[in-house]
């Protein structure tokens, strides 16, 4: 990369900041800084503000774990910086991602609340049912999707039979077979 200083001078710099000199830091983040935000963050994060915290953190994890740091042949400090950037972009993705299903499992339960009248559950409650239903979709992911989806009309969408039935275009008999085929493979893959 043309963009990138001459390594002595990088390698310089490092071992400054490895003694604590604060120029040294800055001068890291002046080489670095834009590059990073403009060639690996910003196209990965569109999000001003967002790309921003993840440049702040990604030169906060270089001071703070610059000892950890060692060349490798001529590679450049800035290779390592790039991994940290996208590392961090990584991780704010799986942030937005937890908290938008957390904001949709939280209205999800204030309207059933509304509906059925009932009070906010207790947050052992919630961890409980949480878990039980993420070792239900682990089942439903490991069993025949056909299956999957017989035991969710059924069970957790509460159709009848017949209903069942219609949708996977079968007699009511045949879907008791393929719902009692079902229920044996989503035991045998249920962890408890």
């Amino acid at each position: 990369m043309s963009d990138l200083p001459p390594l002595t001078e990088e390698q310089a710099m490092v071992k400054r900041l490895k003694k604590g000199d604060k120029e040294a830091a800055a001068q890291l983040y002046s080489w670095f800084g834009v590059l990073l935000y403009r060639q690996v963050i910003l196209p990965r994060i569109p999000v001003v503000d967002k790309a921003e915290d993840v440049l702040r953190d990604t030169f906060r994890i270089l001071f703070e774990q610059i000892e950890r740091f060692e060349y490798i042949g001529q590679r450049s400090i800035f290779f390592w910086l790039r991994r940290i950037s996208i590392n961090l972009v990584i991780d704010a993705y799986r942030k937005e991602k937890r908290n938008r299903d957390l904001a949709d499992r939280i209205l999800t339960q204030d309207a059933l609340d509304q509906v059925v009248g009932t009070g906010p559950e207790s947050a052992e409650d919630y961890l409980e049912r949480s878990d039980a239903r993420m070792l239900i979709e682990g089942a439903f992911e490991k069993i025949n999707p056909r299956y999957a989806k017989a035991l969710r009309l059924r069970l957790l969408e509460d159709k009848t039979r017949a209903e069942c039935a219609a949708h996977f275009e079968i007699e009511i008999g045949a879907f008791d077979v393929l719902f009692h085929r079902a229920c044996k493979a989503f035991r045998d893959n249920y962890p408890p």
